[in-house]
């Protein structure tokens, strides 16, 4: 078929408009696949990719912990938490006004939450505000759904029922930080800790992490670009930790705490056979609950700039100068070296010279005549400064080291401190300065640099209570699978003998018991019914001059002596030792002895 030239020159036209509307097509398209391809990359690849699946972490139930009478000291509670994920929230402020027409967030909830955003790493949801009420869940899920990264979530909530009881020693659990992240990983455990929110902070909560997190499960979830579930495809359920039972009796934690009453200290009681620690108490204490998702700033400024220093474990690291309860210590030391005849009397006149200095006494008057039995009951301090220079400080770190003072005593707590047994090269390698003689007397009477924790008081009484067997202290007693009724108990752990005559224990016992009979902590313990041996304390937080007088009643309480106590009984077959401490509580048997005593009735006389 033959074409005129005008129908040639139609076609032409019309299949080069064709052309050209194919062509305009074309870069259409391909400027459209561009721009998808390019610029929108990101945002539509993570859209096919959730439209594909997702990984959703499922939390392990974290371990129960409870006391030795399996009394519940930290669970899991059912709730639910309002929760906002900032990446998908468009105007934080716009979010939060219209959260606020729904149920009531206050500025505290607000200021929590931003606290939390910047100490945690990045999390699909933090918290905003909860548990909720059921009413506020209603509320809530009926007017959130045009909200972005808005939700209601169900979770297991951690919770201390006992509230500010025994919080030293449970600790707490919080929120991941960059800083715990970093932690794990230089301990080659940061894989273990993926899909996790929560870790242990402090106390049994950080010390028995390992056994109290369980195992993280899984959900793969098939879900559309807008982020509607489709289906499970497959569900890995999470392992549940352990529960642990503590040695603590947490009844007696509570008698403790409320003798101390607006008092700070401390106080450690040990069964001596096992070294379990009955009690373990810290005052003043703090509301772990406070701590789980983020503590609100407020409160924890007010935690950190209180004098009283709640945060401070006293019993795990205060220091404190042991003042007179350092003596059947030290009675003990001159027996085992041979420094001293116990039988050797001393005249105290209330006072020790050296060069031109006067040690006073605690009693103005002195004690006559006084022997090692009698220098215990009476409180010597004359008899401690002579024996102290008799004996030197060398030698005197060196029997009296065994006891445990100036070590870890490797109680199941992370950050015990050591504390201080001084010798004079500790003095030349701490101050670069020899020792002075002059230094010396002082270290004979529990003070000078002589600072002990509380911990290792009681550890060292327990072990005169054991006569020389020295327990290792813990506060685990047993733990058991989430599937199993049964506990698995921890045997006792001992950690040597001390090389003492047995007659010398006995010397210094019957020292000890005679203190409560007939000494210096008689007022409180003459009428008890069982045997108690023990040795009031009076330390010193400042020192006066020689001119002065120390009047309680002028010195401003911050600066009041420390009141101590240490004890053990039945004195035959011990069945706990302790060791307390009452900061600025004045003279030992003034504030101390009075907590032991309610101690000794409670657990061995079964008073309430």
């Amino acid at each position: 078929m033959i074409f005129s030239r005008e129908n040639q020159k139609v076609f032409r036209v019309r299949a080069s408009s064709l052309a050209l509307v194919v062509s305009i097509v074309l870069a259409f398209l391909l400027l459209r696949l561009a721009w998808l391809q390019i610029i929108e990359h990101e945002k539509h690849s993570s859209k096919a990719e959730d439209n594909r699946v997702i990984l959703l972490p499922q939390q392990a139930p974290r371990g129960m912990i409870f006391d030795r009478n399996l009394t519940v000291m930290a669970r899991n509670d059912a709730g639910f938490y309002l929760e906002l994920q900032p990446s998908k929230i468009e105007g934080f402020q716009k979010t939060i006004k219209k959260l606020r027409e729904v149920i009531e967030i206050t500025k505290n909830d607000v200021r929590k939450f931003k606290r939390l955003q910047k100490e945690v790493r990045s999390y699909d949801g933090l918290p905003l505000r909860g548990p909720l009420s059921n009413i506020e869940v209603a509320k809530l899920v009926t007017r959130i759904q045009n909200l972005p990264g808005v939700e209601v979530r169900p979770r297991l909530i951690r919770s201390y029922p006992l509230g500010v009881s025994s919080s030293h020693v449970l600790g707490h659990i919080g929120r991941i930080s960059e800083e715990d992240l970093l932690r794990q990983k230089k301990q080659n455990n940061s894989k273990q800790y993926r899909g996790f929110t929560h870790i242990g902070k402090l106390g049994v909560e950080e010390s028995y992490e390992n056994l109290l997190r369980g195992k993280i499960g899984y959900q793969h979830v098939e879900v559309t670009a807008g982020g509607k579930m489709i289906r499970e495809l497959n569900n890995s359920l999470p392992v549940p930790g352990k529960s642990i039972a503590l040695t603590i009796d947490a009844k007696l934690q509570k008698l403790v705490e409320n003798s101390f009453g607006k008092r700070k200290g401390g106080l450690v009681a040990i069964e001596p056979s096992t070294g379990e620690i009955l009690a373990f108490v810290s005052m003043p204490n703090f509301d772990p609950n406070a701590f789980i998702d983020g503590i609100d700033q407020k409160i924890w400024e007010e935690l950190n700039t209180s004098p009283d220093k709640p945060l401070l474990n006293r019993p795990l690291k205060g220091l404190y100068p042991p003042g007179s309860t350092y003596k059947p210590f030290m009675a003990l030391a001159a027996l085992s070296s041979g420094a001293k005849d116990p039988t050797e009397l001393i005249n105290d006149p209330g006072y020790f010279v050296l060069g031109n200095h006067k040690f006073r006494d605690s009693s103005q008057g002195g004690h006559g005549q006084v022997d090692m039995k009698k220098s215990i009951v009476v409180s010597s301090d004359t008899y401690y400064y002579k024996l102290a220079i008799g004996m030197g400080v060398d030698l005197i770190h060196e029997y009296i080291s065994p006891f445990g003072f100036g070590k870890k005593t490797g109680v199941d707590l992370t950050g015990e401190a050591r504390g201080i047994l001084p010798s004079s090269s500790w003095k030349l390698q701490r101050h670069g300065t020899q020792w002075l003689q002059g230094e010396t007397p002082s270290i004979g009477i529990g003070q000078g640099y002589n600072t002990f924790t509380i911990l290792q008081m009681a550890k060292a009484t327990s072990i005169i209570a054991n006569r020389g067997v020295v327990i290792k202290p813990r506060l685990l007693k047993g733990s058991r699978e989430f599937n199993n009724s049964e506990f698995s108990y921890s045997e006792p752990f001992a950690q040597g003998k001390l090389n003492i005559e047995q007659e010398w224990f006995s010397l210094v016992i019957d020292a000890m018991v005679e203190v409560n009979k007939s000494g210096t902590a008689s007022s409180v313990f003459g009428t008890s019914t069982f045997p108690i041996a023990g040795k009031t304390g009076t330390a010193q937080v400042f020192t006066i001059k020689q001119d002065e007088e120390y009047d309680s009643e002028k010195v401003p309480e911050r600066l009041k002596d420390h009141s101590l106590y240490i004890g053990f009984a039945p004195v035959d077959k011990p069945k706990i030792a302790l060791a307390v401490v009452v900061e600025n509580g004045g003279f030992g048997v003034t504030t101390a002895t009075p907590i032991a005593k309610l101690v000794f009735d409670y657990y061995l006389a079964k008073k309430r």
